[in-house]
C-alpha cells in the first residue's frame, strides 16, 4: 500500500504538518509514505524522520496551479499511489489527486472539492493551533493523534557553514508582510549588542529579504559589523536548516525560518506582532525540548493579521532589542538540556 501526502506550500505550514505525517507514519506501518510537495518545500521532507520517498510537484501553486496542473498530474501518477491525503485546502490539489489515478482521495471539504473525494472531512471549527488543524484531519479520519511535536534531522554541516564559537542566526525577513516584521532598527540594535558580548551572527533569508539583511549588516556599527556574516539569498533548505541546528539561538519573526529552527531543536526566540502566536508558535522538535521563547508586547489592535499596518506598527515597535537580547540569553542556556535528553 502507498499513501500519498500532499504538502503544504509553505515552510511554515509544512513544518506544522510534521505532527499529523508522523501520526500517518505510526498508523500506517506498513505503508509506503510519500510525501508530494512543491519545489520550493519538497526539500524539507527527506529530512523527516519516516517518510520514505518525496514527489516534488513541478507546478505552481494558488491560481497559477489552473495552468501547471498537468505536470503535477504526470510526476503525482509516477508514485503510484492508492490513497491522497490532502493537507492542503485547495481544489487544485484534489484535481490532481483524481487524474493521477490515486483511488482513494481524503481531505477536508473545502474549496468546492467535496465531490472530487472519496471522504471527506468537515472543516474543523473553533480557534486552534495550526498543527492541531492538520491533525483534526487526520484524527477524523481514524489516525489517533500523537504529541504535537514537529521533528526535523539536519545533515551534517558543509566545510565552512559554521562559524566557529558561539552565534545567534538572525532572520529578519517574513513572506506574508512587513506587518510581521520586526522594525530593521531593532536587529540592528541586537546584532549590536550580541557582538559586544562576544557572540557572532548570521543573518539568513530568501533572496526577497536580501534588502532588509542589507540594511541591518549596513547599519550595525562599524566597530561591530566584523561579527555579523550574511548570508541571505545563498544557502539551501539542506544548509539552513544544519546551520540553524547547530546555533546557540535563532530570533525570528513569524517565518518559515522560525519553524525550521525550532524542528531541529535550535533555542528559538520568536518574535510575534501582527499574527497570532496561539495559531502559529513555532512546534518543538521533542516534548524534552524547551518550547521557543515568544516575544510579543500588548497593543490594543493585535493579532491583526494584516500585511501592512495602517497606523503605527506598535505591535512591533514595542519591542525592544534589550528584551529580545535578554531572551537569546536564556533560551541559549537552555539549549543542551533537550538535545542531551533527546540523545
Amino acid at each position: 500500500m502507498t499513501v500519498v501526502v500532499m504538502a503544504p506550500n509553505w515552510l511554515g505550514d509544512a513544518v506544522m504538518a510534521l505532527p499529523a505525517l508522523a501520526d500517518l507514519r505510526r498508523h500506517f506501518a506498513d505503508a509506503q509514505l510519500v510525501v508530494a510537495a512543491r519545489r520550493s518545500v519538497a526539500a524539507l521532507f527527506p529530512m523527516v524522520p519516516g517518510v520514505d520517498a518525496v514527489v516534488t510537484l513541478p507546478g505552481k501553486g494558488g491560481v497559477a496551479a489552473l495552468g501547471t496542473w498537468r505536470d503535477d498530474v504526470a510526476a503525482l501518477r509516477d508514485a503510484a499511489g492508492d490513497v491522497a491525503i490532502l493537507l492542503p485546502n485547495s481544489l487544485a490539489s484534489a484535481v490532481v489527486a483524481l487524474q493521477a489515478g490515486i483511488a482513494e482521495r481524503w481531505g477536508l471539504a473545502t474549496d468546492g472539492r467535496r465531490r472530487l473525494l472519496t471522504r471527506a472531512v468537515p472543516r474543523p471549527r473553533g480557534h486552534r493551533h495550526q498543527a492541531a488543524y492538520y491533525q483534526a484531519l487526520t484524527m477524523a479520519l481514524g489516525v489517533p493523534a500523537g504529541p504535537q511535536v514537529a521533528r526535523v534531522v539536519p545533515p551534517a554541516p558543509r566545510d565552512g557553514l559554521v562559524p566557529d564559537g558561539r552565534y545567534v542566526v538572525l532572520a529578519p525577513g517574513a513572506a506574508y508582510g512587513r506587518a510581521k516584521q520586526w522594525p530593521v532598527a531593532q536587529w540592528t540594535a541586537l546584532a549590536a549588542i550580541l557582538a559586544d558580548e562576544g557572540w557572532q551572527t548570521v543573518l539568513v533569508g530568501s533572496a526577497a529579504d536580501r534588502a532588509t539583511c542589507d540594511d541591518v549588516q549596513r547599519l550595525v556599527p562599524r566597530a561591530q559589523r566584523g561579527r555579523v556574516r550574511d548570508l541571505t539569498g545563498t544557502t539551501s533548505l539542506a544548509d539552513l536548516t544544519a546551520l540553524l541546528a547547530s546555533a546557540d539561538g535563532v530570533v525570528s519573526n513569524d517565518s518559515g525560518a522560525m519553524h525550521l529552527a525550532a524542528a531541529t531543536g535550535a533555542p528559538v526566540v520568536a518574535v510575534f506582532g501582527a499574527t497570532d502566536e496561539t495559531r502559529t508558535a513555532p512546534v518543538r522538535a521533542s516534548l524534552e525540548y524547551p518550547e521557543a521563547m515568544v516575544v510579543t508586547t500588548e497593543a490594543w489592535c493585535r493579532p491583526c493579521m494584516l500585511r501592512e499596518c495602517p497606523i503605527d506598527h506598535r505591535c512591533m515597535t514595542g519591542i525592544t532589542a534589550p528584551r529580545v537580547a535578554d531572551a537569546v540569553r536564556t533560551a541559549a542556556t537552555r539549549r543542551g538540556d533537550g538535545r542531551q535528553a533527546d540523545a
